[in-house]
């Protein structure tokens, strides 16, 4: 037998996943037909990476996220059957800090260094364009939620005649808030008076565009807009923005905010006499804790809602419905249910329904056309990415809701409005603020 050392192949991210090689710290490569009765025998650890803004200003949409991946992991304690192995599942959860660059770094490190098989992520574009592009550039596959599809796709450059290859997305879009602020506000009568608040970012663009956003829907329905100007988020100041709406008579204030923002700004606005009929406001008013911060200033505000415990929908993973979803949260955290909860257990159904279809876990392609090739209906509706509206992005339902003063918990959301999605139950009716 010859003494001749043999040289360690270059293993390159995508030349790893394709050949099938496993590395184990401190291991020499070897081919794999070497090992295969070793690696397969046990069914190698497949890897889930998760991105989220855990800490700044946009924590509100991972409050949820413990609570999720813990059951998620209890749930899947086992492993996953993939083909004739079942896998052991890691799940390596990354803060954003609310940070866009920093969203960027975790998820490269995701990437190239704990070498995940799909990486995952929510909360803003801020979250899901950098995390999504690191997994296109990389050749990574990855499943996004929480951004309205607009932001998250034309933010990124995206083509509809061609789409992304590596990057997948399931929420609603600009086309379906416009529709629920819209029918919120026709509900009531007033002068038909916008003003719009909308910053300086992925979010406020979209919004604001022109083609995309809110003007042009509003000028259709007869609505006069009056717009400032983007702002530069966070902003302690609101005071031209209440001048110019004062100036021009507003009585419905709409945008998308941050929580802190919002704050600033209703603050202001009661402190220089301004008192609109209507404040309808994306992300900032989605959360119970933001709610609260305002006291009973909070009662009337309105916002888009995504998911309740009253969602017809059960989990493909778990079976339990969407109130039972809500109960078990708050009975492990002593916390109010909050949106977020449906989204954040939806990406993990439909991970593990991904790697459960899966020819080959070892095969980037063959995961990517097993998330292609999705068609499940989760805890937040189905999840179908049928090519509409755009290759990359499949749709859940939005309906409208309104804060009001709560029975077991000091402040509670109802479903006010559902004429976008009549299968979603209200249970309450749309008022002016008071």
């Amino acid at each position: 037998m010859s003494d001749k050392k043999i040289p360690t192949p270059k293993v390159t991210r995508r030349k790893f996943v394709k050949t099938g090689t496993v590395l184990t710290a401190g291991a020499v490569a070897a081919p794999a037909i070497l090992r295969s009765s070793l690696a397969y025998a046990a069914g190698r650890p497949v890897k889930l990476g998760y991105v989220s803004p855990r800490t700044g200003p946009l924590a509100p949409f991972a409050e949820a996220d413990d609570f999720v991946i813990n059951g998620v992991r209890s749930h899947l304690k086992d492993g996953v059957k993939i083909g004739n192995q079942v896998h052991p599942v890691e799940i390596i959860v990354k803060d954003t800090q609310s940070n866009p660059n920093r969203g960027a770094e975790v998820s490269a490190d995701l990437i190239l260094k704990d070498e995940v098989d799909i990486i995952m992520g929510a909360g803003t574009p801020e979250t899901t364009n950098p995390l999504s592009d690191q997994a296109e550039i990389n050749e990574v596959p990855c499943i996004t939620s929480d951004a309205p599809w607009q932001p998250y796709f034309f933010g990124r450059g995206g083509n509809p005649a061609k789409g992304f290859d590596w990057t997948y997305h399931f929420f609603w879009g600009l086309e379906d808030v416009i529709g629920v602020f819209l029918n919120l506000w026709n509900s009531i009568p007033s002068n038909k008076t916008v003003g719009a608040l909308w910053p300086n970012d992925s979010d406020g663009n979209a919004w604001g565009d022109p083609k995309l956003g809110f003007p042009g829907p509003l000028k259709a329905a007869g609505f006069k807009l009056v717009d400032p100007g983007r702002y530069q988020a966070p902003s302690d100041d609101f005071s031209a923005q209440i001048a110019e709406f004062k100036k021009n008579n507003v009585e419905i204030v709409s945008g998308v905010m941050i929580p802190p923002d919002f704050t600033t700004f209703w603050t202001q606005a009661a402190q220089q006499g301004f008192k609109p009929k209507i404040v309808t406001v994306g992300k900032a008013l989605l959360f119970p804790a933001a709610i609260e911060a305002l006291g009973d200033r909070g009662v009337g505000l309105s916002s888009e809602v995504w998911w309740t415990p009253s969602h017809p929908f059960k989990s493909s993973l778990t079976g339990v419905s969407a109130g039972q979803l809500a109960a078990a949260y708050e009975a492990a955290t002593k916390k109010q249910w909050t949106q977020p909860i449906g989204f954040r257990h939806a990406l993990f159904e439909v991970a593990t329904d991904v790697l459960k279809r899966t020819k080959s876990v070892e095969s980037p392609e063959a995961i990517i056309e097993a998330i292609r090739t999705t068609n499940l209906d989760t805890i937040v509706g189905k999840v179908n990415w049928g090519g509409k509206p755009v290759k990359n992005v499949s749709k859940t339902p939005l309906v409208g809701g309104q804060w009001v003063r709560g029975t077991k918990y000091k402040y509670d959301l109802q479903v006010v409005n559902n004429k976008t999605a009549p299968s979603i139950p209200t249970n309450g009716k749309f008022l002016p603020i008071t």
